[in-house]
């Protein structure tokens, strides 16, 4: 087997258990399903996991587009050791949905699967929230292994124990914090990811530069382009550096009562996007990226940003190809959208925000009007 080209282990410290992170970058999974030649080769991605799995049974949870990249090798590689059942779900945020769950819940109860199980999420942030909380639901709680497959779930989704669906009101409304067995980053899987995909993944890596570190940004500024032409080991460099600033930050506060809302930086305003031009329509990333803008105006409102440091946001946003405008959005659609934030507190709506260019704070602390102003700059 050939030696990736790019190896690092993590440790995600969690009240429930701690569990690794292993980002590789493996040149056999770029072999996909090719059925000629030695299946230990094919086979990198069950090595890596088989340690994790619990029991003897396995549900591959993934989707119409990952599967025929993907599935057949791990499916065959694991079934040399272990009962492997497949539940594939259509591809699409729209999808992320109570009925998508009850198919995971449907093969789970056909083959007469027990507390024994491992789920395993094969995709992106949709496929790994979905089997995350089927995990979490099924018999009260069964094991369950992320595998990444979309530059946005490796750097974000797919740490940090978050599962859930959409409601057609909120994004992400209905979930539970569950904790995966382990978290496999195959770098080579990103050779497959479309370029808008690849982009929206970006959105949340230049997100941990704006909240946690100015010069990681200086170092995006610099790498970007790199990142963008797909040079794996520099793509497995920001992977590493995101999931060490969220094992960090998980670690202090697992289920979301301090400091890992930080990481929601963008995600409010988002949310209203993504949730107003209907799942799926804006990818999460881009939605992020927009929303992102509007906070760092906002802080630019309130003297914590500069003029300077608001355009240096755009510009890296623009450079990787993501919008920096949201759609227009009627103003008190988007305050009744922020309603139902899971960051309101006692009727107020709590933003994160920059102090500075590598320093966010969770607030509300803000006057509505100049929220209001944001809000209305772009609306039609």
């Amino acid at each position: 087997m050939a030696t990736p080209l790019f190896h690092t282990n993590l440790t995600v410290k969690t009240q429930s258990h701690d569990y690794p992170i292993v980002i590789t970058e493996n040149s056999n999974a770029s072999r996909l399903n090719n059925s000629s030649g030695n299946s230990t080769e094919k086979s990198s991605m069950a090595s890596q996991i088989a340690p994790y799995i619990i029991g003897r049974q396995v549900l591959i949870v993934t989707n119409e587009t990952v599967a025929p990249l993907y599935l057949n090798a791990l499916q065959k590689a694991l079934e040399s050791q272990f009962t492997v059942k497949v539940c594939v779900l259509p591809d699409g945020e729209q999808y992320k949905n109570q009925s998508s769950i009850n198919q995971i819940y449907d093969a789970l109860m056909v083959e007469h699967f027990n507390r024994d199980v491992t789920l395993i999420a094969l995709g992106g942030g949709v496929i790994g929230d979905m089997t995350g909380f089927a995990a979490a639901s099924f018999m009260r709680g069964v094991n369950f292994i992320q595998i990444p497959t979309t530059l946005l779930s490796q750097v974000d989704s797919s740490v940090g124990g978050k599962t859930g669906i959409n409601h057609a009101q909120g994004k992400n409304m209905i979930g539970a914090f569950w904790q995966p067995q382990m978290v496999l980053a195959d770098m080579s899987t990103l050779k497959t990811l479309p370029a808008r995909e690849l982009s929206a993944g970006l959105a949340e890596v230049i997100k941990y530069a704006l909240i946690m570190d100015a010069d990681f940004l200086t170092w995006l500024e610099d790498n970007l382009p790199a990142m963008m032409a797909l040079d794996l080991a520099v793509l497995g460099e920001a992977v590493k550096r995101c999931c060490q600033y969220k094992a960090d930050i998980v670690a202090q506060d697992e289920r979301e009562s301090g400091v890992r809302a930080l990481l929601n930086f963008g995600h409010t305003f988002g949310h209203v996007i993504e949730t107003h031009e209907g799942y799926g329509n804006w990818l999460h990333g881009e939605a992020v990226a927009a929303g992102m803008v509007q906070a760092a105006e906002l802080s630019q409102k309130l003297g914590w940003l500069t003029s300077e440091d608001v355009v240096r946001i755009k510009r890296v946003l623009v450079l990787v190809n993501l919008p920096i405008t949201p759609p227009a959005i009627d103003v008190q659609t988007a305050l009744g959208l922020m309603g139902h934030d899971k960051k309101v507190k006692h009727g107020q709506i709590r933003l994160i925000l920059l102090k500075s260019l590598g320093e966010a704070v969770l607030t509300n602390d803000f006057d509505a009007e100049l929220l209001t102003q944001v809000l209305s700059q772009h609306h039609s």
